[in-house]
């Protein structure tokens, strides 16, 4: 029997028996379909960097890093800073991260906290106009430490915990004065996104791997306090109904992450 076909079968083994398991309402943690794993953040965990945090979500485990330069702005926007994320899915996260360049999977992480992050407008980047052809760039470096499902929503997490945490550089002759500055960045929203999936005919948010290799369909919803900034649709497919119904979960489940922030 090729390893193909063995795959398969397993798949199917696997889902079976987690469709059999949340028929009755149970997931195999014990949690309720809407419940999070427990969430922890911890801010400031890299002294040389202008921001950072460590966010955690059961045993997922994503570290935020912000740095500045003074960088060219984009043609079409030359009074605006420059915002750039990237992500990189450790291969000691999880055995199925190969070393190498980011892969599909580390790229859309990437895409989906910078979508969240920018669509909030939750940082001012017509502030970091220097002079002509001079403005900040920040950068968010997104390192997920320990894949244990649903690191997207840890990304987001450590990625907002890292910009409440970070100090703007202090600017002299057009250049960045490094370890000064000249008080915080100060972000106006908290943006956070919500991971649902959906097995069976059963929705639960913030999938443990268990949940993820089974999955039928994935959504993803970023919110700050007000509007949804971000939304990320995986394999499958969803009704109008169950859209609707994922973006009030996705609501109250950000809601509950940003009182968290809040500290």
């Amino acid at each position: 029997m090729g390893e193909e076909v063995k795959d398969i079968i397993m798949s199917n083994i696997r889902r079976d028996i987690m469709n059999n398991t949340l028929s009755k309402g149970v997931r195999f943690d014990g949690r309720k379909f809407d419940e999070y794993r427990p969430i922890e953040v911890q801010s400031g965990v890299i002294k040389t960097a202008e921001g950072s945090a460590m966010g955690k979500i059961g045993e997922t485990l994503v570290l935020v890093a912000i740095k500045f330069d003074v960088v060219k702005p984009f043609a079409d926007r030359p009074k605006e800073g420059v915002m750039v994320t990237n992500s990189e899915l450790l291969p000691t996260a999880s055995p199925g991260f190969e070393p190498g360049p980011p892969n599909e999977n580390s790229i859309e992480v990437a895409r989906v906290v910078d979508r969240a992050l920018r669509s909030a407008e939750c940082v001012d980047l017509n502030s970091f106009f220097i002079e002509d052809e001079k403005v900040l760039g920040l950068y968010v470096d997104i390192y997920v430490l320990n894949h244990a499902g649903n690191y997207t929503d840890t990304a987001a997490l450590a990625a907002t915990a890292a910009l409440l945490n970070t100090k703007m550089p202090k600017i002299e002759n057009s250049k960045i004065i490094r370890g000064e500055y000249t008080g915080m960045l100060n972000p106006t929203k908290l943006p956070v996104t919500t991971t649902m999936v959906k097995i069976g005919d059963n929705w639960m948010v913030d999938p443990s791997r268990d949940e993820e290799r089974v999955l039928e369909t994935s959504l993803t919803i970023g919110t700050t306090e007000e509007h949804v900034c971000a939304m990320q649709k995986g394999r499958g497919s969803l009704s109008k109904d169950e859209l609707v119904a994922a973006m009030d979960i996705a609501f109250k489940r950000g809601n509950d992450i940003r009182r968290i922030l809040k500290g």
